[in-house]
């Protein structure tokens, strides 16, 4: 969690029960919220192309055309494409002594439920590293017109037994699995949760005032991102503490377990010093200023 918001709603805000030092917060939606992170992450790596995985809320005009407008054309976004969204085809058919303005989209070729069905017999099987392992996934991609969006976007039907899923990518230069593994790697946010709440202890807060439980959140974000910093850091991939059959990778657990083993260390008081007990009381010292 290198940037996170906190969403009120305005009828709170405007109700003035939402304030921070006294002072009332000015609304933002989340859209805004989004775009204003968003767009410092890309300051701190000009030039550096920026990739937005999202769900299918975020996955619109909303988000992406602002985006566009501060990050620039650098900007993509990869989502899950609603069921209803419609497709068009990318050329448009030119019509000879056609009178006005030639047409943005060309024929509609449907939305994503009803080509779901019939571009199945044209999928492909592709080998992804999916969720720790290597998996064959069976999916079909196709370029078309996003009407929501006004671009050309690459779809990837992604079949399963018996049901299938659709994401979008504005970045026409990614592969088919490249876009299944990104969006997949999304699902880690929700690991991110369980590891704030449960191992970091975000819900285990003891205030009751507003202001040192956003303070107590905020420390919890500060130290998950400590710890995978350290994480990337380190010169090996830590050790599992428990084993998974064909699963290499570690747990936020077992980078805790290496923290805790360097903390403990005798050498550790060298590289972090504990701050010594003072030789004055305080209360005392302020004593002796006052009758000096």
């Amino acid at each position: 969690p290198l940037a996170f918001r906190f969403y009120h709603m305005k009828k709170e805000i405007d109700a003035g029960n939402v304030k921070m030092s006294g002072k009332t917060l000015p609304f933002q939606t989340k859209f805004e919220q989004a775009v204003e992170m968003l767009s410092k992450v890309s300051a701190s790596f000009p030039g550096a192309p920026l990739l937005v995985v999202t769900d299918s809320w975020f996955g619109n005009d909303g988000l992406f055309k602002p985006m566009r407008r501060i990050v620039g054309p650098q900007c993509h976004i990869l989502s899950r494409l609603r069921v209803n969204a419609s497709l068009f085809d990318l050329h448009p058919k030119c019509r000879k002594k056609q009178r006005g303005r030639t047409e943005k989209y060309g024929d509609k070729l449907g939305n994503a439920t009803t080509l779901a069905q019939p571009s199945m017999q044209h999928a492909t099987t592709y080998s992804i590293n999916l969720y720790g392992k290597q998996r064959d996934v069976v999916a079909y991609n196709r370029i078309v017109l996003l009407k929501t969006l006004k671009c050309a976007v690459r779809v990837v039907w992604i079949y399963r037994r018996s049901q299938w899923v659709a994401l979008f990518t504005t970045d026409l230069d990614l592969s088919v699995e490249q876009v299944i593994e990104y969006y997949g790697a999304r699902w880690k946010i929700e690991s991110g949760f369980k590891e704030i709440k449960q191992d970091i202890g975000s819900t285990k807060s003891q205030t009751w005032n507003p202001h040192a439980v956003t303070n107590h959140l905020n420390f919890c974000m500060m130290a998950s991102t400590v710890i995978w910093i350290y994480a990337d850091r380190l010169d090996r991939t830590p050790t599992r503490c428990y084993a998974v059959i064909n699963r290499k990778h570690f747990a936020f657990s077992d980078v805790r377990k290496l923290i805790t083993q360097a903390a403990l260390d005798k050498d550790f008081g060298s590289v972090c010093p504990k701050p010594g007990k003072p030789t004055q009381n305080s209360l005392i010292a302020a004593l002796l200023r006052m009758v000096a």
